[in-house]
């Protein structure tokens, strides 16, 4: 059977969602822009944006796979050994080809990732978290468990996701922003994307309609492994080193900003631009309790309740939508 991509379910447009995170960002810059004097300065922008920058390229790459209906928990793990395995590459054929490797290792950790998932037809949560608790081990087995580094000849070069590379914003900064413009023009305007909404929206009738729905799980677990490896360059850059301690919790960290920018964890609705402002809120979030001095101990409790809030939202939201089509 042929994939009629006219009868694939066409993404959402500007909806209640929308204007709900767009809102809530501004409410929160506009609180902090008036209660202190350092928040719409230049460098704390710049400061911010750098923040943003491993939490967003997890998130944008998780964002796919919550869109097909999927969860990848292995993100962090791939993020670990691929920056190993980038920081020793880097050490054998230059800082290019090791970039450039470490991707690849990325893209290879996805994909068996989510051939596992697919193969065995585990829940993808309980699956992704089982693997990654194998890619630690990995991890380790590859470094003993020591830092592994690039050679002082070669840190400087090493260190461009770090440092300023155009008016103050960090490479890692201008690497997240690519890749999130990129993914998002991928999930909204093209046949791929909307196999992905597909298939996480109705994963039987979008089968049923010809779509490969093993090969876009597959694809989507591979893309965040790419995007997992991305972040553990620029984590690796920023310390000339990595170990495989390294991202332990981001994961989760990625997936609360994705969660709290409208992306139904249902599958099936959802946009990296609306992720990339979940991203910002929580960055803000962090930045003003530092300059307002407030305990971070509450910025835990604060997270928490956006969490929530957002999920019952998309709760109450789906449950809406059902009953006005029934």
């Amino acid at each position: 059977m042929t994939t009629d991509t006219a009868t694939l379910p066409r993404r959402r447009r500007v909806d209640f969602k929308d204007f709900g995170i767009l809102g809530g960002l501004l409410a929160i810059v506009v609180y902090l822009s008036l209660s202190t004097t350092t928040f719409l300065t230049s460098q704390n922008i710049v400061n911010l944006l750098d923040q943003a920058v491993v939490i967003g390229l997890l998130a944008v790459g998780a964002t796919l796979c919550i869109v097909s209906g999927v969860f990848d928990l292995s993100s962090s793990a791939t993020l670990a050994v691929s920056a190993i395995a980038g920081v020793f590459l880097t050490t054998q054929f230059g800082v290019v080809v090791g970039f450039i490797l470490a991707l690849a290792v990325g893209a290879i950790l996805g994909t068996i990732t989510g051939t596992m998932i697919v193969i065995t037809r585990v829940n993808s949560f309980i699956g992704s978290l089982a693997i990654s608790i194998i890619y630690r081990g990995v991890a380790i087995v590859l470094t003993g468990g020591a830092i592994l580094s690039v050679t002082s000849d070669q840190l400087d070069a090493f260190r461009v996701w770090a440092l300023p590379v155009l008016d103050g914003v960090s490479g890692g900064t201008i690497l997240f922003a690519v890749t999130a413009v990129v993914l998002g023009l991928v999930l909204w305007g093209t046949t791929f994307g909307r196999r992905v909404y597909a298939v996480g929206g109705n994963e039987e009738a979008a089968r049923l309609s010809g779509v490969r729905t093993p090969l876009i799980h597959i694809s989507v677990f591979a893309i965040n492994g790419v995007c997992a490896a991305a972040a553990g360059m620029v984590l690796a850059s920023r310390a000339g080193s990595a170990q495989p301690s390294l991202g332990i919790g981001m994961e989760l960290t990625a997936i609360a900003a994705v969660v709290i920018g409208g992306t139904s964890i249902l599958g099936g609705a959802g946009a990296v631009w609306r992720t990339v402002v979940g991203v910002i809120i929580l960055t803000v979030i962090g930045n003003g309790f530092n300059l307002l001095r407030w305990d971070t101990t509450y910025q835990q409790v604060v997270t928490g309740v956006l969490i929530l809030v957002a999920v019952a939202a998309d709760s109450w939201l789906s449950r809406r939508s059902r009953r006005s089509r029934g």
